[in-house]
């Protein structure tokens, strides 16, 4: 028995709350980012995938500090370094726990299997990323190396 994602409330950077139902009947991709990571220069590729595949999927960054304390910043310095580093137009999230409590519940759902139907992995890193598809499921996930522009992805989508 799964829990259905789209009840899930989510704040952005500038503390507007929305529930991932906006996004039902598009994939979503979720990726847990950092602002001083080795792989934060994946924003770069994180952007063009949502500029070329906007039609059909919705890229969700999830900034946290849980991972090499790579993320520091308050949602106000991160939303000022993903737009002027990487003119970043998706959406990113309001700084949120993945392993430390409390955890936010969407990375609750992504890692208990008994609400997403089968995982129940946490991400090991900073720019792990989760597939959802159109009805709400989660179908893979992509460890932080894999390249948001990598064959792996594109072809899931």
């Amino acid at each position: 028995m799964t829990e259905n994602i789209y009840n899930i409330k989510i704040k952005n950077v500038y503390g507007e709350e929305t529930s991932l139902k906006v996004y039902q009947g598009k994939k979503i991709l979720i990726v847990n980012v950092a602002s001083n990571c080795g792989y934060t220069s994946q924003y770069k590729g994180l952007q063009q995938l949502q500029d070329q595949y906007g039609d059909k999927l919705q890229v969700i960054a999830f900034p946290c500090n849980d991972f090499g304390s790579q993320e520091p910043g308050t949602d106000k310095q991160i939303a000022q370094f993903c737009e002027s580093n990487y003119n970043v137009k998706f959406p990113v999230m309001s700084k949120i726990n993945i392993k430390s409590k409390p955890i936010h519940p969407i990375y609750e759902w992504l890692s208990t299997s008994e609400l997403n139907g089968w995982n129940d992995s946490k991400p090991r890193w900073n720019f792990y990323k989760y597939l959802i598809d159109e009805n709400g499921n989660l179908i893979k996930s992509f460890g932080s190396n894999t390249s948001p522009l990598s064959s792996e992805i594109i072809q899931s989508l």
